[in-house]
């Protein structure tokens, strides 16, 4: 007790989270961690060096053939150099590249546009994403202002990839929101229908319901029912990625109290301002880190379509080393190809962290 009759302050308790507390906390925390530690060490001291000269010091990175390639020991990164373009825009006009480039960029400015706090309301978000995709759309397809016309079997490339991802996203998104409220419905028509539609469409794999779209359906379907191959594949993954993701919304909307939207109803508001208002921003916030997670998936499986005869990035990837002369630079081409799917898959893992933390998730 000091003279006024108070205890005397302590100082703070020092920080122990430092770089070297968290090596010796997590690395060697127990004998089994350092086993573990030290044996990891050991196995990158032996690849790392092997790695960097393969790919960096004794490659190959640009030629007019492959013929250096041939006598060079590291990697053969001239067939990226010479098929850049075959990847990027498969069997797109090559005079028509630019159209195929800009509305790349145009999806892409997009996702960061999305990044801006201040479009982070329902409506410019759902603005910002569908003028978006027209812009990707009408540079892809042509037809108006002067753009020649070109048909969806001639798309291919990165640009098919980032065309299938938005559309089953864009469309995908607000028809879960419909099952996952569907299925929460007092009326038991819609529940069921809602839950049959959803049980039904992930007890079959993503490949499965894509080869019926685009195989089978046109036996069962009219003439002028049928629609464009590309067309019928996306209305069907944007079906399969809502199922999924309405279970993922009505996981968010199971976690907001009840007594939220008994606060609302004593409120007077009605049921689609309760859900619009109170209830989908809250199961969203809720939601967050799943919803990325399957938006993260969606873009790594619009690679199966390769399967059933698109001309995606992965399918321009095996014909960029599908001739004599590049057949040996496969793992090249493939290494690109990762890195290609890495760049996305990381920005896109990583602006779900963004939001997160800017929504404060778990916390409230």
């Amino acid at each position: 007790m000091n003279a006024h009759g108070h205890a005397p302050s302590l100082p703070p308790p020092r920080a122990r989270d430092g770089v070297v507390h968290w090596i010796r906390k997590r690395l060697f925390g127990s004998w089994l961690d350092a086993l573990f530690t030290l044996a990891g060490l050991a196995l990158l001291a032996k690849l790392v060096p092997a790695f960097v000269d393969w790919a960096f010091i004794d490659s190959v990175w640009s030629a007019g053939s492959a013929d250096r390639c041939h006598q060079a020991a590291g990697a053969c990164w001239s067939v990226i150099h010479a098929r850049y373009r075959l990847i990027f825009f498969g069997l797109y006009p090559y005079e028509e590249h630019w159209r195929s480039g800009l509305a790349c960029l145009a999806i892409i400015a997009v996702v960061v546009l999305s990044c801006v706090p201040r479009l982070w309301t329902m409506g410019r978000l759902a603005t910002l994403w569908v003028l978006g995709f027209v812009a990707f759309y009408v540079l892809m397809r042509g037809g108006v202002l002067g753009l020649a016309d070109v048909t969806t079997d001639r798309w291919g490339g990165l640009a098919l990839t980032l065309f299938i991802f938005a559309a089953v996203v864009l469309m995908g998104t607000p028809v879960a929101i419909g099952l996952a409220l569907g299925r929460r419905s007092k009326l038991p028509v819609i529940r069921l229908c809602c839950a049959a539609s959803i049980d039904l469409t992930r007890s079959f794999p993503l490949l499965t319901i894509l080869f019926a779209a685009a195989v089978i359906l046109p036996f069962v379907l009219p003439a002028w029912l049928q629609g464009d191959k590309l067309y019928r594949v996306i209305v069907a993954f944007a079906f399969f990625f809502a199922c999924y993701q309405a279970e993922i919304i009505r996981g968010g909307l199971q976690a907001v109290a009840e007594g939220q939207e008994d606060a609302a109803k004593s409120m007077g508001l009605g049921y689609w301002q309760r859900v619009g208002l109170i209830l989908l921003p809250q199961a969203f916030r809720k939601a967050l880190p799943a919803s990325i997670n399957q938006v993260v998936i969606t873009f790594k499986e619009t690679s199966v379509v390769v399967i059933i005869g698109f001309f995606e990035v992965l399918a321009s990837g095996n014909a960029a080393f599908g001739t004599g002369e590049w057949a040996h630079a496969y793992v090249e081409v493939y290494v690109f190809l990762a890195l290609i799917y890495f760049v996305f898959v990381f920005s896109l893992s990583r602006y779900g962290s963004f939001l997160e933390r800017r929504m404060r998730v778990g916390h409230g």
